[in-house]
């Protein structure tokens, strides 16, 4: 089974949004994403006024394909990655920065986004991430279900499906 390359989780999880949030603002990107390169949705956040998002899995998906075809490419020509991918249609574009070996930061702007703006800010924000994920210490937290949860769990189970029989 596939599972994120990166975990975030906690304080460190809540900063990494604040940083996405505020590059959204600062951008004036309509959605911003950090996706691991396997495409899971790691972390995202949506501007106000920006319309819904289409599929956050799909989306994430296609980046990070789209970004394995470009480093086959420039291994092509030598190169050992391409660090920045801009794609940038009528109505909206993609900017993709690498985050690390292990994910990739998206915002996906609209007309109304300059797009150095969008380069600037975005790249800002890689480093502000990169530093957050530098200072995460410890293993993360251990999930314990205790008797109260199972016996939530049981009553919700018998509520939804009748109560067991004992064989």
């Amino acid at each position: 089974m596939l599972e994120p390359s990166l975990d975030l989780y906690g304080e460190t999880f809540e900063r990494v949004e604040a940083v996405l949030a505020d590059l959204l603002v600062k951008s004036h990107g309509r959605y911003a994403l950090i996706v691991d390169r396997k495409g899971f949705v790691l972390a995202h956040q949506r501007a106000v006024w920006a319309p819904k998002p289409p599929s956050l899995d799909s989306l994430a998906t296609l980046i990070a394909s789209n970004h394995s075809a470009n480093l086959a490419i420039a291994q092509l020509f030598g190169e050992n990655a391409f660090h920045e991918s801009v794609q940038q249609g009528t109505d909206v574009g993609t900017y993709v920065e690498e985050l690390g070996t292990e994910a990739l930061l998206v915002t996906v702007f609209d007309g109304s986004a300059a797009l150095g703006k969008v380069k600037l800010f975005t790249k800002l924000a890689v480093e502000r991430i990169r530093e957050l994920l530098a200072e995460e210490r410890g293993p993360a937290p251990t999930l314990e279900l205790d008797q109260g949860w199972s016996d939530g769990a049981v009553a919700l189970m018998d509520g939804l499906f009748g109560k067991r029989t004992q064989p």
